[in-house]
């Protein structure tokens, strides 16, 4: 009974004072509500089912990084992934006192930058592009997916990486002074 207090102590004063916050974000998000409630509580179950509780201190950035795993299964489970859902799942990516507005802002503009070029690139080597680099799938897999043989997905990919490097150096703003870009997020991963 002991470690059962203990767990649903630290659960109600480490992670369950989030609920709200997590709540306000997802409403940002302009997520359904039923999907809301759904999220919330997938998320809450698989934090108070954690192994390693006591060792969790900092029960937001544990409760976003579940929530915006969850959600980032789900986006990829409906194999279309949209930039702005990937630019608000960035948001849910914060250490407790981390990223400012400012930040968020910066890296939300660089991805809808990136999604601007990406919709200019031929409608196969966007296809390509996005099953690799987004979905992160094999060349394997997309061959099979699109019918193409390996090579071609490869010459395709290689055609897209050329076309999205050279439309970002062309349009390539001052480095963001907050210290964070999609690419610095990403490259942490």
């Amino acid at each position: 009974m002991h470690d059962r207090d203990a767990r649903n102590a630290w659960f109600k004063s480490i992670i369950l004072v989030h609920e709200p916050a997590l709540r306000r974000q997802l409403r940002r998000m302009a997520l359904p509500a039923v999907e809301i409630d759904d999220v919330v509580a997938e998320t809450l179950a698989r934090a108070y089912v954690a192994t390693d509780w006591a060792r969790i201190e900092q029960g937001r950035s544990y409760l976003f990084t579940i929530a915006r795993n969850l959600l980032t299964d789900a986006a990829r489970r409906k194999a279309v992934v949209s930039f702005d859902l990937m630019a608000d799942l960035e948001v849910l990516n914060v250490a407790d006192g981390g990223g400012s507005a400012e930040e968020v802002v910066t890296v939300r503009d660089e991805l809808r930058r990136l999604q601007a070029i990406i919709d200019t690139l031929p409608p196969q080597c966007r296809r390509v592009f996005v099953l690799r680099r987004v979905l992160e799938r094999s060349t394997q897999e997309i061959a099979a997916e699109l019918s193409l043989s390996i090579s071609t997905v490869e010459k395709h990919l290689t055609k897209a990486i050329a076309l999205v490097t050279s439309a970002l150096a062309e349009h390539q703003a001052p480095q963001p002074r907050f210290g964070r870009s999609w690419r610095k997020v990403k490259e942490t991963r």
